[in-house]
């Protein structure tokens, strides 16, 4: 479908890109990989012909047509949610007319057996056969799923496009382009202006879509939900792997080994025949010798390997001070701004050392609600009440504009730090990779990804046992997001984290709180369960949905009735024996474990002498219990939920 031959491009001297070559096939999934500067946005500029190549060409078949989603837009504000998502369709409009167009002339003409006649018959065919691919006899439908799916409601399709964010506003663009339905998509950091359930949405529309996709994305579970194959851009050429990221990650590590032994074997080839050389250079007898090396060197094709960047963020979070066990109560708070109100009902207390998740549509409440934890905002209805010595850091969504772009690097923290930490301040800097002349650096010509470390290392200027953390993992790699992680999962106090990267909440967070409809909902489990969750609470929503317009059709509300509850009857049924069978499975795994427990009591009870082996086998076991009754209490309750529908 996509043909990249021998491409090439050059900057002043220096080579982005070397000859590399590979084709794109109908229907592949294809996640573009490497450093930053690496140049995956000048790969899907080339395909998608916003910029030419040094030399070399990209080829695409005559049908082809390119989606192309670039990480910045020019968003036009002049028209309604609804009217600027049928844009999309201008061609499928143009169908129409065209369609409107030789209908009327067939129904004038009588000259049956004319070659023109049969010329307007064929013209109208491949019309209606195109109108029909291209989605016009669903458009609508269409239009309504995709910004539903996307996370915009029903009430906001008549409002003007100015009135959404510029996060909202992209996700305007995106659901044209995905309405376009191109032969390919060509996707720079899709997720970056997306929730949790909207990514999720758009994980199985691309799973499922019938051309192909070439992405670039920093979400680890997004790459590896939707791709099959991997392309790693590396020193101006690539590398293509026949496997999703996760897999990639594991056959990259054998290769750059592989690499590495060949490219040091060829170093000590190198410094043995230069140190030959370097000893008879000047010896008549061995000049034949010395010529042959020579030129042994010259023709001698080089062995490059990428460096690895090693330096990674020492992040380790001041341990926190003592706390109460209550951080804070929430009691029926609810904000709103005018006649708007974003939240209420908010009712739950935050433990000492609870690690606590925030999700929900953009627009639900979440920073708001983030803002009032910490006292920035006041709520318009309830009470927040803090713990005894709660000592709060926090990182703002937009931390990074709230600095000083004409400070340096060193000045950002010197100006917030006081006491003996200011003697420690390159120290911080450097587990944040600020080294060198880098803290000289002004703020002003940071990467996002720098601004973001150095908002972080602002904010762990001094210890703090309540941490609230508003999209930390905005412009992060996955590198630093696992580092962060990491500390994060080690902190020993309390953290409130809003985030929609599931890969980087998952094992963090144990409670995760639902802004959701104008309310706050309490999830007692990680992401993933929560996730789950919200899928069985979601067919259930669904099918109260159904019940409703099947009641309206001509038969009688009590046949409708019956009808319907017989569908939900079976669906609930499904999904009791599945509940069942988890439970069943959990409590035979309890019962198993509790056995081997009770063998060693009864050998621990006769022992004469301490075995260690013994006792760690033992303590693995108790700890396992311990696993499978937290488990084992999560699947009752979901099977109580179902059977109480």
């Amino acid at each position: 479908m996509i043909s990249i031959d021998n491409l090439s491009v050059s900057f002043g001297g220096w080579t982005l890109f070397d000859q590399i070559s590979f084709l794109i096939n109908p229907k592949d999934r294809v996640g573009l990989v490497g450093r930053n500067g690496a140049g995956k946005t000048t790969i899907l500029k080339l395909i998608a012909g916003l910029e030419q190549p040094t030399s070399g060409a990209v080829t695409r078949n005559a049908d082809c047509t390119i989606g192309y989603l670039p990480q910045q837009m020019v968003v036009h504000d002049t028209t309604t949610l609804i009217e600027e998502t049928a844009k999309a369709f201008d061609v499928v409009l143009t169908l129409e007319a065209e369609i409107e167009r030789l209908t009327a002339q067939i129904a004038t003409r009588t000259d049956y057996e004319s070659e023109s006649y049969e010329k307007l018959l064929h013209s109208l065919n491949e019309a209606t056969d195109r109108y029909h691919i291209l989605g016009g006899d669903t458009r609508d439908a269409d239009i309504e799923k995709t910004l539903l799916g996307l996370g915009f409601r029903r009430e906001e399709f008549s409002k003007p496009t100015s009135t959404f964010s510029g996060g909202w506003r992209m996700r305007i663009e995106l659901a044209k382009l995905l309405l376009r339905r191109p032969s390919i998509f060509l996707l720079d950091e899709p997720t970056n202006h997306l929730d949790i359930e909207s990514i999720q949405w758009l994980e199985q529309y691309l799973k499922n879509y019938n051309g192909a996709v070439l992405l670039i994305s920093h979400d680890r579970a997004f790459l590896d939900n939707v791709t099959t194959r991997t392309i790693e851009l590396s020193l101006g050429k690539i590398y293509d792997y026949k496997v999703p990221y996760s897999q990639f990650v594991t056959l990259r590590a054998e290769r750059r080994a592989q690499q590495m032994a060949a490219y040091q074997n060829q170093q000590r080839l190198i410094e043995k025949s230069e140190e030959f050389i370097e000893k008879f250079r000047y010896k008549p007898t061995k000049s034949n010798q010395v010529q042959s090396r020579i030129k042994q060197l010259d023709k001698l094709e080089r062995i490059e390997v990428e460096e690895e960047d090693l330096a990674t963020m020492n992040i380790k979070f001041p341990p926190a001070p003592r706390s109460g066990q209550i951080v804070a109560e929430i009691k029926g708070v609810g904000k709103a701004f005018g006649s708007h109100r974003v939240f209420s009902g908010a009712e739950f207390t935050i433990h000492k050392g609870d690690k606590i998740a925030l999700v929900g549509r953009n627009g639900e409440g979440k920073t708001t609600f983030a803002r009032i934890l910490i006292g920035q905002t006041e709520p318009t209805e309830g009470t927040v009440r803090l713990g005894a010595n709660v000592s709060i850091g926090y990182y703002a969504q937009n931390q990074d504009d709230l600095m000083d772009g004409d400070f340096t690097v060193y000045d950002t923290l010197d100006r917030v730090a006081v006491g003996d930490i200011r003697t420690r301040l390159r120290d911080i800097l450097g587990a944040f990779l600020f080294r060198g002349e880098d803290v000289d650096k002004k703020v002003k010509v940071l990467s996002g990804g720098e601004r973001s470390r150095l908002a972080m290392a602002r904010m762990m200027l001094e210890p703090h046992n309540l941490l609230v953390l508003d999209e930390p993992t905005n412009h992060m790699d996955m590198r630093s997001k696992d580092i962060l992680k990491e500390a994060i999962r080690k902190f020993d106090g309390t953290v409130v984290v809003v985030s929609h990267d599931r890969e980087f909440l998952d094992g963090i967070v144990d409670k995760v709180y639902e802004f959701r409809d104008g309310g706050v909902r309490e999830y007692l489990g990680g992401i993933y369960y929560f996730l789950e969750k919200r899928k069985i609470e979601d067919i259930r929503e669904i099918e109260r949905k159904a019940e409703t317009p099947k009641q309206s059709a001509t038969a009688t509300p009590a046949q409708s009735q019956g009808k319907m509850s017989y569908e939900q009857k079976k669906e609930q049924e499904k999904l009791i024996r599945k509940h069942r069978k988890a439970v069943e499975t959990i409590e035979a795994q309890t019962a198993e474990v509790e056995e081997q427990i009770a063998q060693y009591d009864r050998k621990f009870a006769t022992a004469t002498e301490y075995n260690a082996e013994d006792y760690k086998a033992y303590e693995a076991l108790k700890q396992q219990l311990d696993h499978l009754m937290h488990e084992w209490e999560k699947a009752v309750y979901e099977l109580e939920l179902v059977e109480g529908e």
